[in-house]
């Protein structure tokens, strides 16, 4: 759902964090995360070719190759568009993978040139009978540990998306300038989980690019331009209304999801893209400028799920949970430096240098979580 306005920043990004699952980065071409042969997806801006339509139940890799000349996403949806499997921000000449985890039913792929739009998409059956990860109690406490914080999370987001929308909807614009980027803190950690949703998601975060033509714009974004550019809301009701019933159903559908272990690996990469493309450029909040805040709840949302995934990553790679904690501490520390009062600096207060010094931290976060996927779904 993302369009990058600053496309050479975010190419440079990616290059670096994307980089780190994609066959360039030396995975030999023929092996996926499981030990299995990756499914390639040949992507264009017109074309998404998927080497196979058929697939056997169980974890499979896509290794998604972006041969046209906009940023694109790979998507594997469930019926209702259900997200079952994504990767976001793959730069024109880039190669990325991701594991998902499907059991046998009718799917559909779907690539994503521009980030806009519902794709280029195909049909994909999955057949036959595997063990779920979840079988392996370990994984089932990880994804029930995670979903408790995603439930934490949620309540508090209810709590104080209600307290934003109804400054927005008193005309009280100091305060609901003031609410804005908590609320959307709470937000931003359980993304992943809302991002299942397809037809919410948008609704909720896009950005007024990421609309389609003849699209209505709605959402935090839209609320947050009336704000600081416009500055005034006297005719938002409406849209704050419509935000607070859209988080209220995406709570509700997130607290029955059923999650594979997969999916909060790729939930914990997928928020730190998020970080190297959005928030380090200044993208994702333009008009208010809050993305540090974003970027804290973003890297904590990462670390949540990394965390219920820890007694598992020890047992079967300890060396990388090292590395883990001494990155995400590198992480933590790069971010700490920008504290301002209870929140954080604005991103236009940053110089170029303290802003790269934050992307370097956050790529070197990115290189070992992006092997946390295939020791899941050993």
């Amino acid at each position: 759902m993302r369009t990058p306005i600053v496309l050479a920043a975010a190419a440079l990004s990616l290059a670096t964090v994307g980089g780190c699952s994609s066959s360039g980065s030396g995975s030999p071409a023929g092996a996926g995360a499981t030990g299995d042969e990756k499914i390639a997806v040949a992507a264009t801006d017109t074309e998404c070719k998927v080497a196979k339509s058929e697939l056997p139940a169980g974890t499979s890799t896509f290794s998604v190759t972006n041969n046209g000349t906009k940023v694109t996403e790979f998507y594997v949806y469930a019926a209702g568009d259900r997200v079952m499997g994504e990767v976001e921000n793959i730069v024109p000449g880039l190669t990325r993978d991701v594991v998902v985890e499907l059991p046998a039913g009718m799917y559909e792929t779907a690539c994503k040139p521009g980030m806009t739009g519902k794709g280029i998409r195909g049909p994909l059956k999955v057949t036959g009978e595997s063990k779920p990860l979840t079988s392996d109690a370990k994984l089932a406490d990880a994804v029930a540990s995670y979903k408790r914080y995603v439930k934490t999370q949620s309540d508090a987001l209810l709590d104080k998306t209600k307290e934003f929308t109804e400054a927005v909807k008193a005309g009280d614009v100091d305060k609901a300038k003031e609410l804005y980027p908590v609320a959307r803190t709470y937000w931003e950690r359980i993304e992943p989980v809302a991002e299942a949703f397809g037809d919410l998601d948008p609704a909720i975060d896009a950005r007024e690019n990421d609309v389609a033509e003849g699209e209505e714009w709605t959402g935090f974004h839209r609320l947050e331009k009336d704000l600081w550019v416009n500055k005034d809301v006297a005719g938002d009701g409406k849209i704050a209304d419509k935000l607070m019933a859209d988080v209220n159903t995406i709570v509700q559908r997130s607290a029955t999801v059923d999650l594979s272990p997969v999916q909060l690996a790729n939930g914990a990469k997928g928020l730190l893209d998020e970080v190297a493309t959005g928030k380090i450029t200044g993208e994702e909040d333009r008009y208010s400028h809050t993305d540090l805040w974003d970027f804290d709840a973003n890297l904590q949302g990462s670390k949540a799920a990394v965390q219920a995934l820890r007694p598992v990553l020890e047992e079967r790679d300890p060396e990388l949970v090292k590395t883990l904690d001494a990155k995400f501490a590198d992480a933590e520390s790069a971010l700490a430096a920008h504290r301002s009062g209870d929140g954080w600096k604005l991103h236009n207060e940053l110089s170029k240098d303290e802003l790269k010094a934050l992307s370097d931290a956050i790529n070197a976060l990115a290189e070992p979580i992006s092997k946390v996927a295939s020791v899941v779904a050993k």
